[in-house]
Protein backbone atom coordinates (compact mmCIF):
# COMPACT_ATOMS: atom_id res chain seq x y z
CA UNK A 1 0.00 0.00 0.00
CA UNK A 2 0.91 3.34 -0.45
CA UNK A 3 0.26 4.69 2.44
CA UNK A 4 0.14 3.40 6.14
CA UNK A 5 -3.50 2.88 6.95
CA UNK A 6 -5.04 5.49 9.66
CA UNK A 7 -7.84 3.52 11.41
CA UNK A 8 -7.76 0.13 12.77
CA UNK A 9 -10.41 -0.69 10.13
CA UNK A 10 -8.53 0.27 6.88
CA UNK A 11 -5.54 -1.90 8.57
CA UNK A 12 -8.13 -4.70 8.41
CA UNK A 13 -9.08 -4.20 4.99
CA UNK A 14 -5.64 -3.82 4.19
CA UNK A 15 -4.48 -7.27 5.76
CA UNK A 16 -6.68 -9.29 4.28
CA UNK A 17 -6.47 -7.70 0.79
CA UNK A 18 -2.84 -8.61 1.40
CA UNK A 19 -3.89 -12.06 2.68
CA UNK A 20 -6.20 -13.47 0.65
CA UNK A 21 -5.06 -12.27 -2.88
CA UNK A 22 -1.47 -11.12 -2.73
CA UNK A 23 -0.62 -11.99 -6.43
CA UNK A 24 -3.63 -8.86 -7.26
CA UNK A 25 -2.11 -5.14 -7.20
CA UNK A 26 -2.21 -3.33 -4.22
CA UNK A 27 -4.51 -0.60 -4.47
CA UNK A 28 -3.38 3.49 -3.99
CA UNK A 29 -4.34 4.52 -0.20
CA UNK A 30 -5.84 7.58 0.82
CA UNK A 31 -6.61 8.55 -3.03
CA UNK A 32 -7.61 12.12 -4.21
CA UNK A 33 -10.12 11.61 -7.13
CA UNK A 34 -11.70 15.00 -7.96
CA UNK A 35 -9.10 18.08 -7.42
CA UNK A 36 -9.60 20.82 -6.24
CA UNK A 37 -12.30 18.88 -4.32
CA UNK A 38 -10.53 17.41 -0.87
CA UNK A 39 -12.32 14.05 -1.32
CA UNK A 40 -10.39 11.10 -0.97
CA UNK A 41 -10.97 7.37 -1.25
CA UNK A 42 -9.92 4.85 1.53
CA UNK A 43 -8.44 2.62 -1.35
CA UNK A 44 -8.57 3.40 -4.93
CA UNK A 45 -7.28 1.54 -8.07
CA UNK A 46 -7.13 4.93 -10.14
CA UNK A 47 -6.88 2.89 -13.72
CA UNK A 48 -10.37 0.59 -13.06
CA UNK A 49 -12.16 3.62 -11.63
CA UNK A 50 -12.77 1.23 -8.42
CA UNK A 51 -12.45 2.31 -4.97
CA UNK A 52 -13.12 1.30 -1.77
CA UNK A 53 -14.20 3.27 1.41
CA UNK A 54 -14.82 2.03 5.15
CA UNK A 55 -17.81 3.15 6.54
CA UNK A 56 -16.49 3.33 10.83
CA UNK A 57 -18.43 4.23 13.43
CA UNK A 58 -21.98 2.68 12.20
CA UNK A 59 -23.15 1.68 15.46
CA UNK A 60 -21.58 4.19 17.82
CA UNK A 61 -23.20 7.53 15.92
CA UNK A 62 -19.82 8.24 14.03
CA UNK A 63 -18.95 10.82 11.73
CA UNK A 64 -20.84 8.77 8.87
CA UNK A 65 -23.76 8.56 10.52
CA UNK A 66 -24.42 11.75 11.49
CA UNK A 67 -25.80 14.65 9.51
CA UNK A 68 -23.08 16.46 8.51
CA UNK A 69 -20.95 13.91 7.47
CA UNK A 70 -23.72 11.47 6.24
CA UNK A 71 -24.32 14.35 3.65
CA UNK A 72 -20.88 15.17 3.58
CA UNK A 73 -20.84 11.46 2.42
CA UNK A 74 -23.74 11.77 0.08
CA UNK A 75 -21.96 14.45 -1.83
CA UNK A 76 -18.88 12.66 -2.30
CA UNK A 77 -20.03 9.18 -3.71
CA UNK A 78 -22.64 11.07 -6.12
CA UNK A 79 -19.32 12.85 -7.10
CA UNK A 80 -17.27 9.61 -7.99
CA UNK A 81 -20.47 8.30 -9.48
CA UNK A 82 -20.86 11.07 -11.87
CA UNK A 83 -16.65 10.76 -12.92
CA UNK A 84 -17.26 7.42 -13.54
CA UNK A 85 -16.34 5.87 -10.18
CA UNK A 86 -17.69 2.38 -8.76
CA UNK A 87 -17.11 2.80 -4.94
CA UNK A 88 -17.54 -0.45 -3.03
CA UNK A 89 -18.69 0.18 0.85
CA UNK A 90 -17.75 -1.53 3.83
CA UNK A 91 -19.01 -1.25 7.38
CA UNK A 92 -16.01 -2.79 10.08
CA UNK A 93 -19.22 -5.75 10.65
CA UNK A 94 -19.02 -6.66 7.46
CA UNK A 95 -15.48 -6.65 7.31
CA UNK A 96 -16.02 -8.76 9.86
CA UNK A 97 -18.26 -11.59 9.71
CA UNK A 98 -17.31 -12.21 5.64
CA UNK A 99 -14.03 -11.00 4.74
CA UNK A 100 -13.92 -13.16 2.08
CA UNK A 101 -16.91 -11.83 0.65
CA UNK A 102 -16.02 -8.26 0.87
CA UNK A 103 -12.76 -8.62 -1.16
CA UNK A 104 -14.40 -10.85 -3.22
CA UNK A 105 -16.78 -8.17 -4.38
CA UNK A 106 -13.40 -5.49 -5.18
CA UNK A 107 -11.48 -7.99 -7.16
CA UNK A 108 -14.83 -8.84 -8.93
CA UNK A 109 -15.07 -5.54 -10.19
CA UNK A 110 -11.46 -5.41 -10.72
CA UNK A 111 -11.85 -8.62 -13.14
CA UNK A 112 -14.33 -6.91 -14.84
CA UNK A 113 -16.88 -9.44 -13.88
CA UNK A 114 -20.66 -9.14 -12.16
CA UNK A 115 -21.01 -11.63 -9.12
CA UNK A 116 -24.13 -13.87 -9.44
CA UNK A 117 -26.96 -13.20 -6.73
CA UNK A 118 -26.11 -15.68 -4.35
CA UNK A 119 -28.50 -14.93 -0.89
CA UNK A 120 -30.66 -13.38 -2.85
CA UNK A 121 -33.72 -14.75 -5.06
CA UNK A 122 -33.83 -12.98 -8.29
CA UNK A 123 -37.08 -12.21 -10.40
CA UNK A 124 -36.40 -10.29 -13.60
CA UNK A 125 -40.26 -8.98 -13.23
CA UNK A 126 -39.79 -8.06 -9.63
CA UNK A 127 -37.19 -6.38 -7.55
CA UNK A 128 -35.20 -8.60 -4.76
CA UNK A 129 -37.58 -10.90 -2.71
Amino acid sequence: MTKRPKSELEATFAHYWALLVPDLPEPEREYRFAPPRRFRFDFAWPDKLIAVELEGGVWSRGRHVRGKGYESDCEKYNLAQSLGWSVYRFTAGMLDRDPFGCIEQVVAALDGEELPFTDLEFDKEERCL
